[in-house]
């Protein structure tokens, strides 16, 4: 079912050379029914994914693929910022560029959006039919002892803490929102449930990245584990 609403689709990269073009390949893939727009937001990344993605909007067109680069690595949450003020969507969808949440579960964030006109939809490992693929046993368990965590110290009011937002709403949070990288998405999230949002669900399967090393280590947990009590003081 195609809807009048235009949707943003929000993309951050650093060194994703090997993976962009299948994640654009499979956006338009699975939306080709909707209208859209990629606005890709690369920090610098020295492995030429920019070379890649002027590539692609030769295929598919400028204003369907949007680069919009900036200098360096700067932080995700600077980096969403960054592509709203570029985006003419209803909506704006935020995911990542290594295809650890597949562009086949769009579809379903929009459908469900329709459906229950939330501002917010999440998509969430922790739920009937979601879950994750390729993971070692370790990194399940320190997913979940982090899901477990931020459920226990802040009660955010959904399971996962990932999302599809309505422009208006996205907008009031980032304004509000101070955290840096992977905790910036839980900060909306935490927020706008605290602002009583209406925030639904729908079962994804997180997978590993197919190309490149992932960004997450040491230092990354550790700033996850200061944004939780800097969130459970603040929020």
């Amino acid at each position: 079912m195609a809807a009048r609403n235009k949707y943003s689709i929000v993309v951050p990269t650093y060194n994703e050379r090997l993976n962009i073009a299948l994640v654009v390949y499979l956006i338009f893939k699975h939306l080709k029914d909707f209208d859209f727009e990629i606005i890709i937001v690369d920090d610098g990344s020295p492995d030429g994914t920019q070379d890649v993605v002027k590539q692609l909007q030769q295929v598919y067109g400028e204003e369907r693929i949007l680069l919009r680069p900036r200098p360096m690595k700067l932080g995700l949450g600077t980096a969403y910022f960054h592509g709203l003020k570029c985006a003419s969507g209803d909506f704006i969808v935020i995911m990542d560029a290594d295809l650890s949440h597949h562009p086949k579960y769009i579809p379903s964030f929009i459908r469900k959006q329709i459906e229950t006109g939330a501002s917010i939809v999440t998509g969430t490992r922790y739920v009937r039919g979601g879950g994750v693929h390729g993971w070692s046993l370790m990194r399940k368990l320190t997913s979940r002892g982090a899901n477990v965590l931020a459920q226990t110290l802040l009660w955010p009011g959904v399971s996962d803490l990932t999302g599809s937002f309505r422009k208006s709403v996205l907008e009031d949070l980032i304004v509000c929102s101070v955290s840096k990288g992977y905790v910036f998405q839980m900060e909306m999230i935490v927020r706008a449930s605290r602002e009583g949002h209406h925030i639904e669900e729908v079962p994804i399967t997180f997978v590993d990245r197919v190309y490149g090393s992932s960004k997450l280590g040491g230092s990354e947990i550790v700033e996850y584990l200061k944004g939780l009590v800097y969130l459970f003081f603040a929020t």
